[in-house]
């Protein structure tokens, strides 16, 4: 190759560089650009199994997976907390930046006493994954307009008629940032969110 072609060449790399350098300041996340979130975490301020108040503060810092169930559900809810055990809590139980937040869509049965009972019998350390009542009108409009886990469309006039049932988990980076939704009923996408929780993490 020819000195000339050389410098050409060596001219055009510059540029190209130049160009990557510049962008990058110009506009954020040029070289690595990402997702817009689903979602935000609104202020909330619920009750945990253990009658302690929880707000969104408990999830500044910390990678979190949200959904909804109720206690007398013998449907979709043991299988999604059945899959969400193994695959998700399991391997993360002890890492101290991974927390589950399940919030009950039936707060007037699901009482703190009847949480306190549903966790003890599925075995977990409640320092990490935490059940959470609350008035309904409030844990509903987290669940739509925060987690983006149901349609607001499925709201109704009267919230004594409304009910939530819902499979999907929202999963919240350390901002309070919702960044995917999952379906707890399939293996597979619990073990993309897997995955997705070990990125996040490193963040």
């Amino acid at each position: 190759m020819s000195k000339n072609r050389l410098i050409i060449l060596g001219f055009f790399a510059l540029l190209v560089v130049g160009f990557f350098i510049v962008m990058s300041m110009v506009i954020p996340n040029f070289a690595n650009p990402t997702i817009p979130p689903i979602g935000e975490v609104k202020a909330f301020r619920f009750t945990n199994q253990d009658g302690q108040p929880v707000t969104e503060q408990a999830m500044q810092g910390k990678i979190t997976a949200v959904e909804y169930f109720f206690t007398t559900c013998k449907g979709i809810c043991p299988r999604m907390n059945n899959n969400l055990r193994k695959i998700i809590y399991e391997p993360y139980k002890n890492e101290p930046d991974f927390q589950i937040l399940s919030h009950t869509c039936d707060p007037e049965t699901d009482s703190v006493a009847t949480l306190k009972r549903y966790a003890d019998s599925m075995g977990v350390n409640t320092q990490k994954w935490v059940f959470l009542t609350g008035r309904k009108d409030s844990l509903y409009d987290m669940a739509r307009h925060s987690y983006k886990i149901d349609d607001p469309a499925n709201n109704l006039t009267s919230i004594k008629d409304d009910f939530l049932h819902t499979q999907f988990l929202a999963l919240v980076n350390r901002k309070g940032q919702v960044v995917k939704i999952y379906d707890a009923l399939k293996v597979s996408e619990l073990n993309d969110m897997k995955a997705e929780v070990a990125k996040l993490l490193k963040q």
